[in-house]
């Protein structure tokens, strides 16, 4: 495994006496690759030692690590020790007695089996997902004392945390923590002796140049401002305090379009502008999304039509998602286009299942309950939305702070909010966060 120059340094950085160690900064840098070897390194050091890599949904660290880095770490830097993942339980038993486990806190289970042990060493991998109150229980188990003798001097393997991400927005714990040096909850500043249990560095793709596909910047740098800045540029994002969306929660409840439940009901929404079908370039887009509920009792955001076009072309983009998707009904707000917008849509088909929304509330006040929604983890975004979610993040209690109009998330919205009937009773405040494992958040 050879390291670029910046990993060298990240590398030195782990070798420090520092507990609390974090590696941020843009997509496939090499982050989680240099912590798995660290730990990888600390367990064949130390026999019988103990070591935990945790993400918050199991899928994503089974699929990530125990079938991606994990075996190519061993295999690259470690051919002569045997990797032979367990997948009934999902650790790796190592010749001389040590383990490394692979846990997601999604799973009440897997988890409440893996925090009955202790280890030497944990890492948090992609912790912008993982709640601030699980964070404090795991590092609870982080407390296995573990000897090990070189050239016949015993020691004894220093307790290590280890934390990885894509920078989210400032207000996360992890900003707060190895930027800010104070408690996420209390707001009260570490002191000299803790801060120096805290280190942290950043890492670009922009540093691991050697390691990746030619044209992969190239694909970085095309990605909408939001998304540039945090998977190619590794900076944290500035967020309101009342912002009704944040990155993380978004990130949080993403999910895998492999492992869908089969859907009771499935929405298209349309928010339209009322352009014409002549020079219409400086109207706004016509917001269509496809919104589905599925058996589990939690929406899924399945696919993001919008387009900017004229009534012809987005009554055919809508009507043609709902059949592509098998979909239950068609609703759209008519405040602006009236009848036109049911004229539209049933020239495109006719007799499709039709339902007019009539907007009686401001956009923030629409959304608000739908974002408790979403923090509560009951709406999942199947891939990613980059619009979509840019225009979300724009929403805060006090009115819509982005630039263009956000009819994506105003389509979003209808949908969802046709899908809960009662989303408008929602009480609208705040959700509270999710209970500290080993409880399951709707996993």
């Amino acid at each position: 495994m050879k390291l670029t120059p910046k990993q060298v340094e990240a590398n030195a950085l782990l070798q420090t006496q520092a507990k609390h160690i974090l590696l941020d900064g843009g997509s496939r840098s090499g982050k989680t690759a240099l912590f798995v070897r660290a730990i990888c390194t600390r367990a064949i050091k130390a026999p019988r030692s103990r070591h935990a890599i945790l993400r918050f949904r199991f899928a994503h660290v089974k699929e990530s690590i125990g079938m991606d880095t994990l075996p190519k770490v061993m295999r690259t830097c470690f051919p002569q020790v045997p990797c032979n993942i367990n997948k009934s339980d999902w650790f790796l038993p190592l010749p001389n007695g040590s383990e490394i486990w692979l846990g997601g806190i999604d799973d009440k289970e897997r988890t409440e089996k893996i925090l009955g042990k202790e280890f030497a060493t944990i890492l948090l991998n992609e912790c912008s997902q993982i709640p601030y109150n699980s964070r404090n229980l795991i590092v609870t188990r982080l407390a296995q004392k573990c000897d090990y003798e070189i050239d016949g001097v015993r020691n004894t393997l220093a307790l290590k945390m280890y934390y990885d991400q894509n920078p989210p927005s400032k207000s996360h714990w992890g900003y707060q923590l190895f930027y800010l040096h104070r408690d996420p909850d209390s707001k009260q500043m570490m002191g000299d002796a803790e801060c120096a249990q805290y280190a942290r560095m950043t890492i670009n793709p922009g540093d691991n140049l050697d390691n990746l596909p030619a044209d992969y910047i190239d694909s970085l740098e095309k990605l909408p401002a939001r998304l540039k800045r945090r998977f190619l540029l590794g900076q944290y994002g500035d967020t309101a305090p009342d912002a009704l969306w944040t990155e993380e929660i978004i990130e949080r409840w993403r999910a895998n379009g492999d492992e869908l439940p089969r859907m009771l009901r499935i929405i298209v929404a349309i928010d339209p502008s009322g352009s014409g079908d002549e020079d219409n370039a400086d109207n706004d887009e016509i917001g269509i999304v496809v919104v589905g509920l599925g058996v589990d009792g939690n929406a899924y955001m399945l696919e993001d039509c919008t387009v900017k076009a004229g009534p012809k072309i987005w009554g055919d983009v809508a009507t043609s998602a709902y059949d592509r998707h098998m979909a239950n009904l068609i609703v759209a707000e008519t405040n602006f286009g009236g009848e036109m917008v049911k004229f539209v849509v049933r020239a495109s088909k006719p007799n499709v299942p039709f339902e007019k929304i009539t907007a009686s509330r401001g956009k923030s006040v629409r959304a608000e309950p739908v974002s408790v929604l979403h923090e509560q983890g009951k709406i999942r975004f199947v891939g990613t939305f980059p619009q979509l979610e840019d225009e979300l993040c724009g929403f805060t209690s006090r009115g819509y702070m982005g630039t263009d109009s956000p009819n994506r998330a105003d389509a979003f919205v209808w949908a969802v909010s046709k899908l809960f009937p009662g989303v408008a009773k929602v009480e609208q405040k705040k959700a509270t966060p999710p209970a500290p494992i080993p409880i399951a958040w709707n996993a």
